[in-house]
């Protein structure tokens, strides 16, 4: 099974407890009178109640003929890459394992690689053969084959890609194609019962029912794709497995208010909770990429705790209780700095409309463009107030992320002396004087006495640059040095996850 064959998965452990529900307390056995048939016990129980009989289940079925005919499967071929001959400087295996992990197998290098096949759902979103799905399930590949339920099969086209959302958009050469209609996702409520339609294992189209059982969920998960993830799932506990990814969530009217995305889940198959990208942010990012091939995301510049926080992690970071959510940090020429927010505010509403987590706000936010002005409520020292920001294309900078670069690779750094970098043929450069958990010894084999010359081909002579350039590189840098015992040969490591 490749990578595009699952879904993004999530483990989360809960426990419940379960009361009983059965039986009649001590005093209600006591206030019935003897009593001989069903009839008349069914009588004395409910004659002073006002009863009503328990409502029809609900019935999908007109919801799902409407939807299966607009959800897709998405088979994707990635071609075989061939592989780069072996040399110093690009041994993958051979930098993580050790030098003689490679000559235990001898030369790899005739080996042929193989392509991959992978396999998703989509949902038709016009009638002129747009398919809205996720960027997990068409990251990559290089061929695209859609089949609709009637089993007729077209070649599909990469629009644009999201990483952020998980989005992408496709398409088919094809007309009066069967489509889904957007619901407002704002209007889903817990409790309501939904459908999630898609072609799970590889199967037929399935459809299988649930209900929402949590919305504007955040899960972390969209970090492996980007540096600025955009997470408001809603939750539903409708059965989700791989090969469900990018299908429909769809409300009793068979309108869509959700793209199936993930999973929560310790093995990757369905364990309880799926989750969905609402509606409204599939809607406005992948108008944007029907539109300018790429999704046009508005910032705040606002960073807020996570709702995850134990009451020490608040006491850490400083974070008071109060109505609406905390303000952790405004980014520097951001949108919320430049209309008056600060670090320590409360924001209570978006455009009129409470929220009471950070991930409400991000959601809402997601769903506005780079010039669009939003009202926005905030306490102050007990204070109301309210501004009207204009959102921008880039969040500002953070100060706390100034310095987190350098720190998340958890080393100690010195500039190396001008008289040693001459005796080493170098312009300059920064040793690694000592080491401690972090990327480097996660991801890397460099030891202590490593000299960093260069971040992305940057040149850094100082600790100063190196934090600059580091800053510059965003989530991920190739970092470039030498051993002072071997100067003549450069190695090169890729770094990830910095931010």
């Amino acid at each position: 099974m490749t990578i595009k064959q699952t879904l993004a998965t999530v483990t989360i452990a809960a426990a419940t407890s379960l009361g009983s529900i059965w039986g009649y307390s001590q005093y209600q056995q006591a206030q019935l009178p003897a009593l001989d048939t069903p009839e008349q016990v069914a009588h004395a129980l409910f004659k002073n109640t006002n009863y009503t009989a328990a409502a029809d289940p609900v019935d999908f079925e007109k919801a799902a003929t409407k939807a299966v005919p607009a959800v897709v499967h998405i088979k994707t071929l990635t071609k075989a890459r061939q592989a780069n001959a072996p040399n110093l400087q690009n041994r993958p295996l051979r930098d993580f394992f050790g030098d003689d992990f490679e000559d235990m197998f001898g030369d790899r290098g005739n080996m042929q690689p193989q392509p991959q096949r992978g396999s998703g759902s989509g949902v038709l979103i016009s009638a002129d053969g747009y398919i809205v799905t996720n960027n997990h399930v068409v990251d990559g590949a290089d061929e695209l084959s859609v089949t609709l339920s009637n089993n007729k099969t077209y070649k599909g086209k990469v629009i644009g890609k999201d990483p952020s959302s998980d989005l992408a958009v496709i398409k088919i050469e094809a007309s009066n194609m069967p489509y889904l209609s957007f619901s407002n996702s704002d209007d889903v409520r817990l409790g309501q019962s939904v459908l999630a339609i898609g072609y799970p294992l590889n199967l037929d189209v399935t459809v299988t029912s649930g209900i929402v059982s949590a919305k504007s969920r955040s899960l972390g998960i969209n970090g492996r794709q980007s540096k600025t993830p955009l997470e408001a799932f809603i939750q539903t506990d409708a059965a989700i497995n791989p090969g469900n990814s990018g299908g429909a969530l769809v409300n009793g009217n068979g309108d869509l208010i959700g793209i199936n995305s993930a999973i929560a889940s310790p093995t990757g198959s369905y364990a309880g909770y799926g989750y969905a990208i609402p509606s409204n942010m599939v809607k406005k990012i992948a108008a944007d990429i029907m539109k300018y091939g790429s999704a046009k995301r508005a910032y705040l510049g606002v960073m807020f705790g996570s709702s995850q926080m134990t009451e020490e992690d608040r006491q850490q970071n400083n974070i008071k209780d109060g109505d609406g959510v905390y303000v952790m940090e405004v980014a520097q020429n951001s949108a919320a700095s430049e209309a008056g927010i600060q670090k320590g505010d409360f924001i209570t509403r978006i455009n009129g409309v409470a929220v009471n987590t950070g991930t409400e706000i991000i959601e809402k936010v997601a769903a506005m463009r780079p010039g669009d002005k939003v009202n926005i409520s905030f306490q102050r020292n007990g204070a109301e107030k309210t501004a009207t920001v204009t959102l921008k294309g880039e969040t500002g900078v953070y100060a706390s992320l100034k310095e987190q670069a350098v720190e998340s690779l958890g080393a100690a750094f010195e500039a190396v002396p001008k008289a040693q970098a001459s005796q080493l043929g170098i312009a300059g450069g920064v040793t690694v004087k000592s080491l401690s958990p972090g990327a480097i010894t996660d991801q890397t084999r460099i030891r202590e006495g490593f000299i960093i010359t260069k971040v992305n081909n940057q040149k850094v002579t100082s600790v100063d640059e190196l934090k600059q350039a580091l800053q510059q590189a965003g989530s991920s840098a190739i970092i470039s040095g030498i051993y002072p015992s071997n100067p003549q040969r450069e190695y090169r490591y890729a770094l990830n996850d910095l931010q």
